[in-house]
């Protein structure tokens, strides 16, 4: 089953026509995703790719399709417009692939989605995928991704690839892999995605990659040592090495106090019980034990 994205994800893509926006719309397409319909103000009328129709606007694209995801490939200074604009339309799930939306507007953002109970994925990630559905809607390579039953979800797209490249390589496969994003204020937190993991009966595992900056690893592993998360988790924080009061990489990768260094964030997920993996290339073969301790297939 996988979480987020099934059979029945109809997905829009709002910027079709860019550059970001077509490459990535026909990945996702030859992946075997359902791409119903595009947005990009005044191409109305238009067809992507031969297949896909082109609107004007994300309203008049979810009446006449019924696209119920949106993957939004908009620049910075508009993105937060498309968003509202999704939110609008009525629709429930929106990835936000963009980076270097302003704070500011994703202060009113956050607030506005979470009011309207639509879940955001984003801004500043590589979306999600459920390989078992083969429904991909984001950045990342569909290639390296395999239908199983660990869950994984990271702040890191690249190291969200590298995850799913050792599992899949050991014969892992995934029932979905979210990419929550790095910007210091996302729509959807670890916790959000733990808890779709903890209720979805076809996860049996989930894999976890954390960076340095912010608490949302520490409220992770509150969650994670309380009894309602009952599944076995294997846990990286990366950025180790990182000096304090430099971003690294993401927008919100940057230590502003002890809490946000490698170190706490290491030491709160392993007294929650979680499994350390040790380096970035330790991440499958720590699954793969973990799962094999645990009774599980791997």
């Amino acid at each position: 089953m996988g979480i987020l994205l099934n059979e029945q994800s109809r997905i829009l893509v709002q910027g079709i026509t860019g550059r970001e926006g077509s490459f990535h719309a026909r990945a996702c397409k030859d992946y075997g995703t359902q791409v119903v319909a595009g947005v990009t103000p005044g191409r109305g009328g238009q067809t992507f790719d031969d297949t896909v129709p082109v609107f004007d606007s994300v309203g008049e694209a979810v009446a006449t399709t019924q696209a119920n995801v949106s993957l939004i490939f908009v620049p910075p200074p508009f993105a937060g417009d498309a968003i509202a604009e999704s939110v609008d339309a009525g629709i429930p799930l929106i990835a936000c692939i963009t980076e270097g939306i302003p704070v500011h507007d994703m202060v009113g953002l956050y607030r506005y989605v979470h009011a309207h109970g639509v879940r955001l994925i984003g801004p500043n990630c590589p979306g999600m995928i459920n390989p078992g559905a083969r429904c991909k809607v984001g950045i990342m390579p569909g290639s390296i991704h395999a239908p199983g039953r660990v869950g994984v979800v990271s702040r890191s797209g690249t190291l969200t690839y590298e995850a799913v490249g050792q599992l899949t390589d050991l014969g892992i496969g995934q029932s979905s892999c979210v990419g929550i994003g790095g910007d210091p204020i996302i729509g959807t937190s670890f916790v959000d995605i733990l808890r779709l993991y903890n209720d979805d009966p076809d996860t049996d595992m989930v894999v976890f990659i954390g960076e340095i900056g912010g608490t949302m690893e520490q409220e992770a592993a509150e969650y994670i040592g309380s009894a309602e998360f009952t599944k076995p988790i294997c846990s990286l924080i990366v950025g180790a090495t990182a000096p304090s009061g430099k971003r690294m990489g993401h927008a919100g990768a940057i230590i502003t106090g002890e809490s946000a260094t490698a170190e706490a964030k290491t030491r709160a997920l392993e007294t929650a019980g979680a499994v350390i993996i040790p380096t970035p290339a330790d991440i499958g073969a720590t699954a793969q034990r973990t799962l094999r301790e645990a009774g599980l297939a791997g």
